[in-house]
């Protein structure tokens, strides 16, 4: 029995003033792990820690780019691994979705796909990692009044073409009409997110078919999903295209509660408080809406599980990729 890097408890993010954490898992506690920037440049400083898992901090990495990591362990198992949080200051839940194995072994590459919230406070650091990024298009789930009031800070140069695919039950709107008559508690807030989510995979399926033709239309497109939060309607996005590209479900609910590590609720309940004149409510009443919960995708997936025989007839039916179209999103963007 070998003391083994799990290679896919590889997890690496960075903060938004630059300092990379590198996070593994190993089968045995005796296992040596050293972790090796690629490309590193600058003076670096690496910090080992044991508690409360085994991982590791590195400051001095250029802010300006992106960082790939070989993490190895004493039997030579190696691991490539980059950043799947990007540190963006003003977007905390910016990531990439890629660098998952699929069920028949292949693994989504990293750099095409990304997930977030919305874009309007970006600094001007995050607008140059994003220019860095060199996306070809970006898909805005907010509802019209939400783009347009808080507009998206974009690179000038190479801008990538964005495409509007509002999707109005995620922005709890009508939820917030009646809350607004009547105080709710945790519970009907918890329900309401369970019926919007449900909606995503089926009254809503026509947006995220628009959003496979736009992918698919565009050669080898790198491309970012994100609404408001980058939790709910970007949730569902991120995990059928994952689907689509062969990624087990337990793999992709994983990607989606990560969103629990990086969007923290307290910090955004003032302003939905003020936004949509929530004051009345106790703020146990709110945070359903602003957390991330296993049953909200669930919710979504059971829906597919319940109206199709599969999610590849899902996919086909309701969103319109096909055996070719699957083929080609898999061609594309699997190595």
């Amino acid at each position: 029995h070998y003391t083994m890097l799990i290679s896919e408890a590889v997890h690496i993010w960075r903060e938004a003033d630059g300092d990379y954490h590198i996070e593994w898992q190993v089968s045995h506690p005796d296992t040596e792990v050293t972790v090796e920037p690629l490309a590193a440049d600058g003076d670096l400083q690496l910090h080992y820690r044991q508690q409360p898992g085994p991982g590791a901090r590195l400051v001095g990495l250029p802010p300006d780019r992106r960082h790939f990591f070989r993490l190895r362990d004493q039997h030579g198992t190696e691991v490539l691994s980059t950043e799947r949080r990007l540190g963006m200051a003003g977007a905390p839940n910016f990531r990439d979705f890629g660098g998952y194995p699929t069920r028949d072994g292949q693994r989504v590459k990293w750099g095409y796909l990304f997930r977030s919230g919305h874009l309007s406070t970006l600094s001007d650091q995050d607008v140059d990692l994003l220019a860095s990024l060199q996306l070809d298009l970006i898909f805005d789930f907010r509802r019209e009044e939400e783009q347009q009031g808080d507009l998206s800070r974009l690179p000038r140069q190479r801008q990538p073409r964005v495409v509007s695919l509002p999707i109005i039950p995620g922005s709890n709107s009508r939820f917030f009409e009646e809350a607004g008559a009547q105080a709710s508690g945790p519970e009907a807030m918890f329900d309401f997110m369970l019926e919007i989510n449900r909606d995503f995979a089926g009254p809503q399926a026509g947006t995220y078919s628009r959003m496979f033709s736009e992918i698919l239309a565009a050669e080898d497109a790198r491309f970012l999903v994100h609404c408001a939060a980058g939790k709910d309607r970007t949730g569902f996005a991120a995990a059928i295209i994952l689907l689509a590209l062969g990624v087990s479900v337990d793999v992709v609910m994983q990607d989606y509660l990560l969103t629990g590590r990086y969007f923290i609720p307290e910090r955004e309940l003032d302003r939905l408080t003020r936004k949509y004149q929530l004051e009345h409510l106790l703020a146990d009443a709110i945070l359903p809406m602003l957390e991330v919960h296993q049953d909200y995708l669930a919710i979504a997936l059971q829906h597919i599980e319940d109206n199709y025989d599969s999610v590849d007839d899902y996919l086909e039916q309701a969103l319109g990729v096909g055996p070719l179209e699957l083929a080609e999103l898999r061609r594309r963007y699997l190595e």
